[in-house]
């Protein structure tokens, strides 16, 4: 029964809706075989791919779709390593001439030490691709202002950090993302810092329709395992945040009856 209602709570974005909320990225695994195992066990239907590091041309090399089938996993082509709009446009129009991709993940970063978005590219480039059919699910910081404008500016799904890219810091600024999601009717997902699973069910629990996590499994001691702890890490948070908590109050209150006490 429960096993079914979850199924009925589907993740939409783009009108395209799924079951699993968790996305995983296929970067930093040993191999591909091993981040083709990471993606089965995490139960992830969306996979990020970046157009300019992961083998999805040369048939000389082990391809990605070898490993993963593009026909029962989604691909969300991004532009990881793109620091300016000029090269984030030309990679995503290059990954729709060569897998007819349009839903897409568009990070345009500032510097390559923090990594964290330039924003004021990152909104023009948004507007761009919106205006050319593109469904772009924005990779942004936890400003709720800008979240907003790139709402306005066409995007399908805001995707602010919860810390810097790699860092597995976890969620560091909780305020600003329920602020971001509560203003928005756009799917929100956390991307970038997330270190371990609780990291997950904290981001659900907040209200966010779903995590995006690549570093966090791929460098683990134990990639599967770390897999799986992120798959039921999601779903907890998700049944948690659905199930409606108790109110914070400064005083205790007894959870036993207070009336007929002999």
């Amino acid at each position: 029964m429960e096993e079914d209602k979850l199924k009925k709570d589907k993740l939409i974005i783009a009108k395209k809706k799924f079951v699993s909320r968790l996305i995983v990225g296929t970067g930093k695994y040993k191999s591909m075989s091993e981040c083709a195992k990471a993606v089965k066990i995490s139960g992830a239907e969306i996979v990020t791919v970046a157009v300019r590091r992961v083998n999805i041309l040369n048939k000389n090399k082990p391809l990605l779709m070898d490993y993963i089938d593009p026909k029962k996993i989604t691909y969300l082509p991004n532009t990881a390593g793109c620091f300016n709009s000029k090269d984030a446009l030309r990679t995503l129009r290059l990954a729709r001439e060569i897998g007819g991709w349009k839903l897409v993940k568009l990070e345009v970063l500032g510097d390559k030490r923090n990594l964290f978005p330039d924003m004021i590219e990152t909104l023009k480039t948004t507007e761009v691709l919106a205006n050319e059919g593109f469904k772009v699910m924005v990779y942004c910081n936890d400003d709720p202002l800008m979240a907003k404008r790139l709402e306005n500016s066409g995007a399908d799904a805001i995707m602010p950090l919860a810390a810097p890219i790699g860092s597995g810091l976890g969620i560091l600024n909780k305020i600003n993302i329920q602020i971001i999601r509560k203003q928005t009717k756009l799917p929100v997902i956390i991307d970038a810092g997330l270190g371990q699973a609780s990291d997950a069910t904290i981001a659900m629990e907040l209200g966010c329709d779903g995590v995006l996590v690549n570093t966090a499994i791929a460098k683990a001691k134990k990639p599967f395992e770390m897999a799986l702890a992120f798959k039921n890490a999601v779903v907890a948070g998700r049944q948690s945040y659905n199930s409606g908590r108790i109110s914070r109050t400064l005083m205790g209150n007894p959870s036993s009856p207070t009336e007929g006490i002999i």
